[in-house]
């Protein structure tokens, strides 16, 4: 009763107040920015190690894909419960909750490494995950008080802010290293350390700041149920937009996929290569960087060009940086390096594009558990591609792989190309007149 006499004398104070709703909207913006900044952080500097501490711990590489299966696997589980979270108790409590587990997974990987308990590893790599999905999941806590013209923006604009933790994270692989090192704790476990501490302030932060709740704010001043939302879609459950979540579903699933399949064994390849961790440091940075940087321009693309249109360009820039790391000379580092770059716009452009047509297709009332669930359809891809990278490297090699995953990116222009068909999305028509 008193949380509800709170959210009710919160909201009359935005009522009516579209002056009050957009300061309130560019305030929760920046929270949520400061927070990713440090999620960037614990999820680029752990990725970048993870393959190689299994490898080290399994002394094989022919399971070097497991870790990034369970940590994406655990981050399904974790989309679903913060999703539901933050549709019962709001963006706050979902996110923050979400953030501070996957600090405590990775502190469990550490304990890991130290005990040198492979159970214990891959216990800890699937709450680890947590963060993954929060830090996925919290790229539409910034439009939950957006109107349709800002949605897109609001999208690129928490997915900016990643950038400087996911390309800060992997650049202190070798000083985490060094720390560990003289803690008596295995080198690879040192970025760990980095996670766990960027997670658990990411998390913090959210719930210090993340005040009055976007999701719960949005809700109460939303309009009433038979009344339209500014992209045309009813506020009611019944009318989603069911062709766009379809589509954007599927966009982020094979996006996703093809890019955790590359990524994933790329640090291996390198490693039986002559490259070392300094090398697969940049790397990763680079191609992090590339995976949230674009979002500067990728938000006003898609509400320009349309979000089929970028969709498509998704899975061409999918297809050349599959084509472009099978053929390249792994001595190349240059040429690496670009093929990982590729593979991060691509993901970028169809994690975007994807996101705006879940955001058109959704309403207040059931988004955020809606967008958990679709989260979760995304993890699981990603975990299995994950899992099948590494056997499916260690079978036909790293060329075949990333040839089958550039071939598996094309499937996104069919999806794009019937969006257009008879688009039930207002949106993606006025963006596609607009473009003509």
């Amino acid at each position: 009763m008193k949380t509800s006499l709170k959210r009710s004398k919160a909201a009359k104070d935005f009522i009516g107040s579209p002056e009050k709703q957009q300061h309130l909207y560019r305030r929760t913006l920046l929270v949520v920015v400061i927070s990713q900044i440090f999620g960037g952080a614990g999820l680029a500097a752990g990725i970048a190690v993870g393959a190689l501490l299994a490898q080290d711990m399994l002394g094989t590489d022919r399971y070097a894909g497991i870790p990034s299966a369970l940590f994406t696997l655990g981050s399904a589980g974790a989309a679903f419960l913060v999703g539901r979270l933050s549709q019962r108790y709001g963006r706050r409590l979902g996110l923050s909750a979400g953030f501070i587990a996957g600090g405590l997974g990775s502190a469990g990987v550490v304990a890991a490494a130290v005990t040198n308990s492979i159970l214990l590893l891959f216990l800890s790599l699937v709450i680890y995950g947590s963060g993954f999905a929060t830090n996925l999941l919290s790229r539409y806590a910034g439009t939950d008080l957006a109107n349709s013209n800002q949605r897109a923006t609001a999208i690129s604009t928490v997915m900016v802010s990643t950038t400087f933790g996911v390309i800060a994270g992997p650049n202190l692989i070798q000083a985490m290293s060094g720390l560990a090192k003289l803690a008596g704790i295995p080198p690879l476990a040192g970025p760990f350390i980095l996670s766990a501490a960027a997670f658990t302030l990411a998390g913090l932060v959210l719930f210090v700041f993340l005040r009055p709740d976007p999701l719960l704010l949005a809700k109460t001043i939303g309009l009433p149920k038979s009344e339209p939302t500014a992209n045309g879609i009813a506020n009611s459950a019944k009318q989603q937009n069911k062709k766009g979540l379809f589509v954007g579903t599927a966009v982020m699933i094979i996006s996703h996929s093809v890019m955790v399949g590359i990524m994933a064994i790329t640090p291996v390849h390198m490693g039986h290569h002559g490259h070392g961790l300094g090398n697969v440091g940049l790397l990763i940075s680079i191609h992090a960087g590339s995976m949230y940087l674009p979002s500067l321009f990728t938000g006003k693309l898609v509400d320009k060009a349309g979000r089929s249109a970028i969709a498509i360009a998704s899975g061409i820039t999918l297809l050349g940086a599959g084509l472009l790391a099978a053929f390249a000379p792994p001595e190349s580092m240059f040429l690496l390096t670009t093929a990982l770059a590729l593979l991060g716009l691509g993901w970028n452009f169809g994690l975007v594009s994807g996101t705006a047509l879940i955001v058109d297709s959704t309403n207040p009332e059931t988004r955020a558990k809606t967008q958990g669930s679709v989260d979760v359809l995304i993890s699981l891809a990603g975990a299995m591609a994950g899992a099948g990278a590494g056997l499916a490297a260690s079978q036909f090699g790293y060329y075949s792989l990333s040839i089958a995953g550039g071939i598996l990116s094309l499937l996104l222009v069919p999806a794009a190309i019937w969006l257009r068909t008879g688009s039930e999305s207002p949106l993606e028509n006025r963006a596609t007149t607009v473009s003509k």
